[in-house]
């Protein structure tokens, strides 16, 4: 277990919260899992299919950073399992809903479950890590890709036999979820006499006055930077199985292959980020991420159903390498605000890559697919701004004593 002083690893804490956070990005996963089903059960448009993503991420990236700021001064342990219930009445909604608002609103009641669950989830991934931040936060985080990686799989075994009403069975892992997090949370709840006061203590290193601004810029470069991620994982996730229906001529089960390989290498990509980042240093690691993604990314719109495969998982690989890397990264900016570090990047971020699915799915309603998938492959280029961004050794400088 873990010392009175929290300078242990306790590895069983890491990986129950791991597979929570999978089961809850599980939960998320089926809203863009539900797209090829209910465009065809409800007639939706491809700028309707983007407002529900827009309504999940918004909820769920705008609360999370004011979520953490309220958790970093109140720990509340207990809001974990009362999160993901929410879920559960979420996903009971969307099995029953038979029209476009009442998907929306059974959204927003998953998008509030994820808001509370991802900055108090990262604090656990804090308050056990001991000295390997990166490993837990990898640890943490490879749990959330591989539950948004299973979106093919439930809409290939699931959906597309049992159609929308199948997506009741998913209230089976919301419960799972709750009851892992109800021992999550007793953990967490032990440890805020002691553990918790090292959180509190870190909030307590200031920078220079001087360097206020390098870190306020700092931060603003590192959203921008998630935000060109997220648009082009978002365009991926929920648009590409439609672009390989249409120019390969496959059914709805076929095309799920192409976005569960680009999420399954995603989801490795995260958890050896952490290692690798401890090894190369983290600014490193982010600039790899997007500027050796961009290549392939520039290639993949003409590549063909086989080759097509290839570049999804490189690209999904080399891309999510820089996840966890990026909140432990924002982190280290600012000290002691590990809940409203984690919102920031996870959650607000988010929240601007939600904006992005609306856009295209206009985009695609106004231009069409092929013209968008060759649009979107630019966005790994703008990865070039992590030069902006100051070194490991400057930002710990900025905070040595």
């Amino acid at each position: 277990m873990v010392s009175k002083n929290g300078n242990q690893t306790v590895y069983s804490i890491l990986f129950i919260i791991g597979i929570c956070h999978m089961l809850n990005d599980t939960l998320q996963a089926v809203i863009p899992a539900m797209f090829p089903i209910l465009e065809e059960s409800l007639g939706l448009t491809f700028t309707q299919l983007g407002l529900i993503t827009f309504t999940l991420n918004m909820t769920a990236s705008v609360m999370q950073p004011l979520v953490g700021i309220y958790t970093d001064k109140k720990p509340m342990p207990y809001a974990l399992p009362i999160g993901l219930a929410s879920s559960m009445f979420g996903i009971m909604g969307l099995a029953f809903a038979s029209g476009f608002w009442m998907i929306l609103l059974s959204v927003l009641f998953i998008g509030l479950g994820s808001a509370v669950f991802h900055p108090e989830g990262s604090r656990v991934a804090y308050l056990a890590a001991g000295p390997r931040r990166s490993t837990a936060q990898s640890i943490y985080q490879v749990g959330g890709n591989s539950g948004q990686a299973l979106a093919p799989v439930i809409t290939a075994l699931v959906l597309v036999p049992l159609g929308q009403f199948g997506v009741i069975w998913f209230t089976a892992v919301a419960g799972l979820a709750v009851i892992f997090l109800s021992y999550i949370a007793r953990w967490y709840a032990s440890m805020t006499p002691t553990v918790v006061t090292k959180t509190k203590s870190a909030g307590k290193k200031s920078a220079d006055k001087r360097f206020a601004r390098g870190i306020r810029n700092a931060l603003i470069v590192l959203i921008f930077i998630i935000f060109a991620r997220t648009w082009y994982a978002k365009a991926i996730s929920n648009f590409y199985a439609f672009y390989a229906i249409e120019k390969y001529d496959m059914s709805i089960a076929q095309s799920q292959f192409y976005i569960f390989t680009f999420l399954l290498m995603g989801a490795i990509g995260t958890f050896v980020g952490g290692p690798l980042a401890d090894h190369f240093g983290k600014k490193n690691v982010i600039l790899f991420s997007l500027l050796a993604a961009a290549p392939l990314a520039l290639l993949l719109p003409y590549a063909g159903p086989v080759i097509a495969v290839i570049l999804l998982g490189l690209i999904g690989l080399i891309v999510m390498s820089s996840f966890s890397v990026t909140v432990v990264y924002a982190q280290e900016l600012v000290p002691g605000k590990i809940g409203t570090m984690s919102g920031l990047t996870i959650g607000l971020a988010f929240g601007m890559g939600a904006i992005g699915s609306v856009a295209l799915g206009s985009l695609i309603d106004f231009i069409g697919l092929t013209p968008t998938m060759v649009t979107i492959s630019l966005l790994p280029l703008l990865g070039l701004v992590t030069f902006l961004l100051p070194s490991d050794q400057k930002v710990s400088e900025w905070y040595s004593d």
